[in-house]
C-alpha cells in the first residue's frame, strides 16, 4: 500500500503554529501513535517550524512553509519545506546542557530537541527549497 500524504501550507508566522500542531496531531493519532508520541512529534514539528520562521525567513512574515504528513506502513514522516536561508549542518554543535543551565541561556535548543524526540531527523537543501524530515516509527 502506498503512503498517504496530507499537506498544509502556512505563512511564516508563529501565530499559525497552533494550526500546524493540530494538523500533525490529528494525522499522527490516525496513524496509531499514542498520546505521548503525538506530543513528542508535535513538539519536534513546532521546533522545526519555529526555526524556519526565525532563521530561514529571519522573521519575515507571509513566506510559505509547506508541511506534509506522510503516513506509511512502518513510519510517519513529517516533511517541512521552505524557500529561505539554508541551515548549515556542518556548523551545528550539540549544545552543552549543563552550560546552558549554568548560564541560564534561552533558545537555541530546537535542533537538539528534534533529535532527542524523533527516530530520524534529516535536512537537505536542493537549491529550490530546504527540507527537514522528521521520522517516527509506528508501533
Amino acid at each position: 500500500m502506498a503512503p498517504t500524504t496530507y499537506t498544509l501550507t502556512i505563512p511564516s508566522s508563529t501565530r499559525f503554529l497552533k494550526e500546524v500542531r493540530r494538523f500533525v496531531a490529528v494525522h499522527a493519532a490516525e496513524a496509531g501513535l499514542d498520546e505521548m508520541r503525538v506530543a513528542q512529534l508535535t513538539m519536534a514539528v513546532d521546533e522545526a517550524c519555529t526555526n524556519v520562521i526565525e532563521h530561514a525567513y529571519e522573521g519575515a512574515a507571509e513566506q510559505p512553509i509547506e508541511i506534509a504528513v506522510i503516513a506509511g506502513r512502518k513510519e510517519l514522516t513529517i516533511r517541512i519545506r521552505d524557500h529561505g536561508r539554508t541551515f548549515d549542518q556542518r556548523a551545528y554543535r550539540e549544545p552543552d546542557l549543563a552550560d546552558y543551565a549554568k548560564k541560564r541561556k534561552s533558545g537555541g535548543l530546537g535542533v537538539h530537541i528534534m533529535h532527542k524526540l524523533m527516530d530520524e531527523v534529516a535536512y537537505r537543501s536542493t537549491g529550490r527549497y530546504n527540507e527537514c524530515r522528521l521520522v517516527t516509527y509506528l508501533p
